[in-house]
């Protein structure tokens, strides 16, 4: 019955914001090719009290899959929604995450308004068992739709989200690429030469099939250190040498150069692995149309968190949530999201070989700092997304790492080659700051997510 050209849904129970209309309105008027649009949204009680505000980043496809982010306010081209059939009567609870799924399948693009437009009746989402259900029969459904190589499940710590697990029809040939010096540190109270231990895990933890180690050694490694590498990988493993000063750019260009694999998964020789499955859930990402970077959540040996996705604020980088104890589950549990960043972090990075001959590797420039941030954002600049995915665990030793301090010269070089791109960040929110809410600093206006269509 709706005539409109954009259609949204408002709960009984619900509040517009006094601007909501007006400002949507102003924002597709701005964009015209938008088919969807949403806000950020918080919730008010019985007395008319608001908590929770929900900041939300622009359009995240990959978050979209793990939970249905993109809630209310939002509205959808009622042209588009007739053409995708409209709601799914069957899935019930999930019928907006399932229409949200299939619109954004087809919608040229999604306009996201940073402002809380909407407020939500505080206890009216529903998430128990007949939800999870509903909600994960659309994301399996949406996995088959575009493509995806995934089997959807609930997700025990967050209620009503779902998880992927991997489901590949194809195991293609990867190549794990990592640079080393044979330096050694204490690992659980004990003196480890690190790319052995790293070697080690991988062969004793990892359940996929089809990989190559390809370890590029600087010319200090001790021989029979790598000899013994050698016999430890057999024939999955062998050695490059690197003869030059430290790059770590040229090293793993190097490493990739002296590859077979189609996907290319880089890691530091101060890894451990603990997921199993890490380079299935890996491939399922990178080998998906439109995503030409994988990153893993990452832990110290004492469980805090190193990396689980990379943030940029006026430009610069920084881990969100670095430091923080292994309980944290984040703003929004956004450490136990599936979800897409500017960058992640090159200690554990996952690209399709012909994403990486594309770009042209990682920029020599830098052979220390921001070469990884370099990669993602030349990435993206090629039309494709960068992935942190949640559900891959490694230890990282990080102490044993060089010098981590940034020079001034190569804060000026990233900012100079990428100021059009990292001025505001997509995957952030002026709401937040690091990953916490900082109240007080929504700003007007909107801003708009191509959709690289991926059917």
């Amino acid at each position: 019955m709706a005539s409109g050209d954009f259609v949204g849904l408002l709960g009984d129970a619900d509040r517009l914001d006094r601007e909501a209309l007006a400002t949507v309105d102003g924002a597709l008027r701005l964009a015209s090719e938008a088919d969807l649009v949403y806000s950020d949204e918080d919730e008010i009680d019985s007395e008319g009290r608001r908590s929770g505000p929900f900041f939300k980043p622009d359009f995240s496809p990959e978050r979209l899959r793990s939970e249905p982010y993109t809630g209310r306010l939002s509205f959808l081209r009622r042209s588009l929604l007739e053409e995708v059939g409209g709601f799914s009567a069957p899935l019930d609870s999930a019928a907006e995450w399932d229409i949200a799924l299939r619109v954004s399948e087809r919608a040229r693009a999604v306009l996201h308004v940073p402002k809380l437009l909407y407020h939500r009746r505080a206890g009216e989402v529903e998430s128990g068992p007949a939800s999870s259900s509903a909600n994960v029969q659309a994301v399996q459904a949406h996995c088959e739709r575009i493509g995806l190589p995934a089997r959807a499940e609930a997700d025990p710590r967050r209620p009503g989200g779902c998880r992927l697990r991997p489901a590949l029809a194809a195991t293609p040939l990867v190549s794990i690429v990592i640079p080393t010096c044979g330096q050694s540190r204490a690992i659980r109270g004990e003196a480890t030469v690190l790319v052995r231990h790293c070697v080690r895990s991988i062969l004793a933890t990892s359940t996929y099939p089809e990989f190559e180690i390809v370890c590029v050694a600087d010319e200090e490694t001790d021989p029979v250190m790598l000899e013994e590498l050698r016999t430890l990988g057999g024939e999955r493993l062998r050695v490059v040498a690197y003869d030059q000063p430290f790059n770590f750019s040229a090293k793993v260009n190097l490493g990739a150069a002296q590859s077979g694999g189609e996907h290319l998964l880089f890691l530091n020789d101060d890894m451990e692995v603990i997921t199993p499955d890490w380079i299935e859930r890996m491939v399922m990402y990178s080998g998906h149309p439109g995503i030409g970077a994988v990153g893993a959540q990452l832990r110290w040996e004492d469980e805090r968190i190193q990396h689980a996705g990379i943030v940029l604020e006026k430009g610069l980088p920084g881990h969100i949530y670095y430091g923080a104890g292994g309980e944290l589950s984040g703003y929004a549990r956004n450490v136990l999201v599936t979800q897409n960043y500017l960058a992640v972090t090159g200690a554990c990075l996952m690209t399709p070989r012909d994403v990486f001959e594309r770009v042209g590797g990682f920029p020599v420039e830098l052979p220390v700092n921001y070469n990884d941030i370099y990669y993602c954002l030349a990435v993206q600049e090629q039309g494709a997304r960068v992935v942190y995915d949640a559900d891959t665990v490694l230890y990282h030793f990080e102490s044993s790492s060089r010098d981590t301090k940034v020079n001034d010269w190569e804060k000026s070089m990233l900012l100079e080659r990428w100021h059009s791109v990292i001025g505001a960040d997509p995957y952030s929110n002026p709401g937040l700051r690091y990953g916490e809410p900082r109240p007080g600093l929504l700003r007007r206006g909107a801003r708009l997510a191509r959709v690289r269509l991926s059917r």
